[in-house]
């Protein structure tokens, strides 16, 4: 490797998984440590999103130790090394953007988004040169919201989504009023059908607006969860059992919680 920093880090897994090393490191396999580099990798988002810079960048050590930690195993079976890593993306990502690395021009990002996804198609196609799909990347395991931002994204690039945003504003209304009727029906099955049919739809019209319901989600997770918890400091500031109070007097709490946030803003 040409970074010592890389260097030396590998020095420390190898003396990890050595003759001498820790026990733990040294039962793991590439699989063992699938789970563990998805919940560091959610670590990151979370620090980024926080803003604590510090926490980012040890949230990003981790995951990097964990890149490297898997490359080196497989590089022990013979099957690849971190450096054949590399070079597959950098090829990738060079093949990929024609309009960087290319002589190819491209009149918008939206153009730029259907290149690249026809890039991927033909690199996923199979030994006849059969394309496979456009979802033939899509990993099974995203996250729910994710999983529905992509598709959307993937079925635009493809030309399969609706003409304009007003189209889709009636589309999330439709289903409200299918969700509505589910309801109003006592039908479980039914409601839980059309509520998902909701979300997606929500997902995007979000999409054609720049957000990501994944994100703004969690954001607005994070802001009842940060209310909520001055709520209960409140109560106590004030000698008072959180939990017995009636909802009138939690809401008051929930209100001053919102108030000071946004006078401190």
């Amino acid at each position: 490797m040409s970074s010592p920093t890389l260097k030396e880090l590998f020095v420390v897994i190898d003396r990890l998984v050595g003759p001498d090393g820790c026990p733990w490191d040294k039962a793991q396999t590439p699989e063992s440590l699938a789970d563990y580099l998805v919940e560091e990798s959610h670590e990151v988002v979370s620090a980024i999103r926080s803003g604590n810079v510090e926490d980012v960048c040890e949230e990003l050590g981790d995951v990097a130790f964990l890149l490297l930690f898997v490359s080196s195993l497989y590089e022990k079976q013979g099957k690849f090394s971190f450096d054949d890593v590399l070079n597959v993306n950098r090829q990738k990502m060079i093949r990929r953007h024609p309009h960087v690395f290319g002589d190819t021009v491209s009149s918008s990002l939206g153009e730029q988004l259907k290149t690249w996804e026809q890039i991927k198609r033909a690199e996923h196609a199979d030994g006849d040169g059969r394309s496979q799909g456009i979802f033939v990347g899509l990993p099974d395991a995203l996250p729910p919201l994710i999983k529905a931002y992509r598709i959307h994204s993937k079925a635009a690039c493809a030309g399969f989504t609706w003409e304009d945003d007003d189209d889709v504003v009636q589309q999330v209304e439709v289903e409200w009023l299918e969700w509505l009727d589910a309801m109003t029906h006592g039908d479980d099955e039914a409601c839980k059908c059309e509520f998902g049919d909701l979300l997606f739809s929500l997902v995007e019209l979000g999409r054609r607006k720049g957000i990501k319901a994944n994100e703004v989600l969690d954001i607005a997770t994070r802001k009842f969860l940060r209310r909520f918890v001055r709520m209960e400091a409140l109560a106590v500031e004030q000698g008072r059992d959180f939990v017995s109070l009636s909802f009138d007097e939690k809401d008051a709490l929930w209100n001053t919680a919102k108030a000071e946030e946004a006078s401190s803003d």
